[in-house]
């Protein structure tokens, strides 16, 4: 046995919970910043960004914490609990998304359709969610949408999102409850029921996730459509997740908490960023290249409208931020074993899937600005802070809930402690 104390309790300090409340602040005053000046439409696609972004950290909680159960891993015992509290945040998350996506939805304002007529247009999903998009008698109608209105109708939209996150959150908080028995009581029964809900988390996961993705970002360009979108995304859930399970798993270690915690948990962290991002190249790769080489109309306007100029640096910026910095900085396995190495790729990670929600989302919505260097400006860095602020600051206080940093009756607890790779 060892001899650690997995009693330790996490004290969210008032300092760092003031700070913050200062990224907060700067979230708030960019969203106010973006309404008055009359960018409402650039301010609610950011807002859109932002509120998935939260979400599918959350969502890569329950996950990591599903696939660990099922594999019956023993490295990542002892870490387990970081994971489960994005998944306790993931019912906050799934609210503010769905209420960013109601309010840009039901908010309408005076624009120029595909046509270049002046229409009444919502903010968010304005090729789908219009009004009289699927009457032939309105000036708004659109064939191809009118298609797809069986799916693509504002109800079954809504239906759909909600029974998608509250499914995730259910199983989040069960495997969470789980745990907290554990703590309590002891014993193997809750960790067999962990493993039960954990198989059910991942098949729901595996056949819903790229209709979440779909719904929420790709039928932001309706008229397009790419089968790899969902898994494309999903690969983004679970590299961008690992990023910020790193950074969160480092900044503990500094402030003198989880010392169980060693460079070997560092390593095998960093070979799954490493290994993620190298398989999120590959989807980015497939769905570029195949849709390049078909060359259909169709397909290739989602690409050749990040080709013009005030997003074509961002566009390649995608691939060196997401692949070439992890590809080039881990792939040693010293690399792997240094905190400072893996924070600087880790930060990297997490600012270069901004960059790719971005370009997911931002070309179909706003369209080009005037410049490349114009197109993220003040808006975008303060609703990132203050999104940041805000993930932070309820990380930290649910944290702090928790009577111990560490599932001290794990099963696996041992075996994760003592985890060594050679």
């Amino acid at each position: 046995m060892t001899n650690h104390s997995f009693d330790e309790q996490f004290i969210f300090k008032r300092k760092t919970r003031a700070w913050t409340f200062v990224l907060i602040t700067i979230g708030i005053t960019g969203t106010l910043y973006g309404f008055l000046s009359g960018s409402a439409e650039r301010t609610f696609s950011n807002l859109l960004l932002m509120g998935y972004y939260f979400a599918a950290i959350c969502i890569f909680g329950v996950c990591f914490c599903a696939i660990q159960y099922v594999s019956q891993a023993g490295w990542s015992a002892s870490i387990l609990r970081i994971p489960q509290v994005f998944a306790r945040l993931l019912p906050a998350a799934s609210a503010i998304l769905l209420i960013i996506i109601a309010a840009g939805i039901f908010t309408t304002h005076t624009g120029l359709n595909e046509e270049g007529k002046e229409v009444i247009l919502p903010y968010l999903y304005k090729l789908w969610a219009a009004q009289g998009i699927t009457s032939p008698a309105s000036e708004n109608y659109d064939a191809l949408i009118a298609g797809k209105s069986a799916y693509l109708n504002i109800p079954f939209f809504f239906i759909r999102l909600v029974s998608y996150l509250s499914a995730y959150s259910f199983l989040g908080w069960l495997l969470v409850k789980y745990s907290r028995n554990e703590d309590e009581i002891g014993g193997i029964l809750n960790h067999k029921k962990s493993f039960k809900i954990s198989c059910i988390f991942l098949v729901v996961v595996g056949f819903t996730v790229p209709l979440f993705t779909f719904d929420t970002i790709m039928s932001l360009e309706a008229h397009w459509f790419s089968t790899m979108f969902g898994w494309y995304n999903f690969s983004a859930f679970l590299v961008t997740g690992l990023a910020v399970l790193t950074l969160t798993i480092i900044y503990l270690k500094e402030a003198g908490y989880l010392q169980w915690v060693n460079e070997n948990h560092l390593h095998s962290l960093g070979l799954q960023v490493f290994g993620f991002s190298i398989f999120w190249t590959y989807l980015w790769f497939e769905q570029f290249l195949l849709q390049y080489y078909a060359n259909i109309p169709e397909e290739v306007v989602y690409f050749y409208k990040r080709q013009e100029p005030e997003f074509n640096i961002w566009f390649w910026a995608n691939i060196v931020l997401n692949f070439c910095v992890p590809l080039l900085v881990l792939m040693s396995r010293d690399a792997k074993r240094q905190m400072k190495l893996m924070k600087f790729v880790c930060v990297t990670v997490v600012l270069g899937h901004w960059v790719d929600y971005w370009l997911m989302i931002m070309p179909g919505t706003t369209g080009p600005q005037s410049h490349w260097y114009t197109e993220i400006g003040f808006i975008e860095v303060s609703i990132f802070i203050g999104f940041a602020g805000l993930f932070v600051n309820l990380v930290l206080s649910s944290l702090s809930k928790f009577k111990a940093l560490a599932p001290k009756n794990h099963p696996f607890l041992e075996e994760s402690v003592h985890h060594h790779i050679n």
